[in-house]
């Protein structure tokens, strides 16, 4: 992840991420006709139905629909450790760099980060001696939170068992920060439940590659929903008449899961195009582009594209590209064709 880039004129195409994508006139549509009541009464259908299909489809109990993936990741992890617990998870990951603290700052639970392999994974060997003992100088170890996809990679599917069995063996609970799990099932060619296996909760997200205008749904047991909701409200994310944006979510659901592979189809197209130009390093997995930028050009390069209309979240020499439903094939080549701009002014 990245800062977004400042917009220098018209916005033409939004490559910041998939976070980006506005709901079509069909998604609007069933907002519009959904059917409505009170969630935090729990008589919403329309938010009931959301949580049933999100539930079945990823091999769970009972779902949870909530605002946001930083809520819904914060109430899994809160669902499993109490005050002074203490999870293990990656350098990398988004519960620990981008949620803004907020298992240590609202569920007085301590972190313990581990360096991310090239591949995502958390190596096992590191995670065994993170484990603290049992012994009132220490926090007490209670979960392991893994994240798939992370940076755009997709966890190899032999370590998650491997993980998720170590983990399980030595009485810790498992959390999946699955906020584009789609992904990585489209990408694996397996589907949700068998990336969710191995988890005691999962966190989904409705508004990132599936183009959901928001939410995200947790995922566990029956038992762990019910004290999910309680969680829920404490933090400000019971809703009322719900089903209004739920029904964005099973849109979602329902037509855009299969069509993540177009986008990642125009991801590689993207990677491909960019590795042409001089001064980029290129690099892409799923829908994510990252591209290092020389540092004498750098700044110059965000500036053109900038300027030029095309966003792109950059930080110094790094830059993230992401596709998504609302830039087809032909936006990847205009992207490209800009980029060259760039270094066709500078022969």
């Amino acid at each position: 992840m990245s800062y977004p880039q400042a917009a220098r004129g018209p916005v033409l195409y939004d490559f910041r991420s998939d976070t980006v994508t506005r709901p079509n006139n069909a998604m609007r549509a069933a907002m519009a006709a959904a059917e409505v009541g009170d969630d935090v009464w729990g008589d919403d259908p329309t938010v009931i139905r959301l949580q049933a299909v999100a539930a079945e489809l990823l091999g769970f109990e009972a779902g949870l629909f909530v605002p946001s993936g930083t809520q819904s990741n914060l109430i899994g992890l809160m669902c499993h450790c109490q005050r002074g617990d203490e999870y293990l998870v990656g350098q990398d990951a988004h519960t620990y760099k981008y949620e803004g603290g907020g298992a240590a700052v609202l569920g007085s639970i301590q972190p313990q980060p581990i360096e991310n392999a090239n591949d995502g994974s958390l190596p096992i060997d590191k995670l065994k001696k993170a484990v603290k003992p049992d012994d009132a100088h220490f926090a007490r170890t209670r979960l392991l939170a893994l994240e798939n996809t992370i940076g755009g990679k997709v966890l190899p599917a032999d370590y998650v068992k491997a993980a998720t069995d170590w983990a399980h063996g030595i009485g810790l609970a498992t959390h999946l920060d699955g906020a584009r799990i789609w992904n990585a099932a489209v990408a694996s060619g397996k589907t949700p439940a068998d990336i969710a296996a191995g988890f005691d909760s999962v966190s989904v997200c409705l508004s990132k590659g599936l183009g959901a205008p928001v939410g995200s749904v947790l995922l566990g047991s029956r038992d762990l929903i019910a004290q999910g909701k309680r969680w829920r409200k404490m933090l400000g994310g019971g809703m009322r008449q719900a089903g209004i944006v739920a029904a964005a979510g099973l849109y979602a659901l329902e037509h855009n899961i299969a069509r993540l592979a177009d986008d990642h189809a125009n991801a590689a197209r993207l990677a491909a195009g960019l590795a042409q130009l001089p001064g980029l390093t290129v690099s892409s997995q799923t829908n994510m582009v990252f591209v290092q930028v020389e540092t004498s050009i750098a700044t110059a390069f965000a500036t053109h594209l900038a300027e030029a209309g095309l966003l792109v979240s950059s930080i110094g020499t790094a830059q993230r590209w992401v596709t998504h439903l609302d830039v087809d094939t032909a936006a990847v080549d205009a992207a490209i064709s800009i980029a060259s701009r760039f270094f066709a002014g500078r022969a």
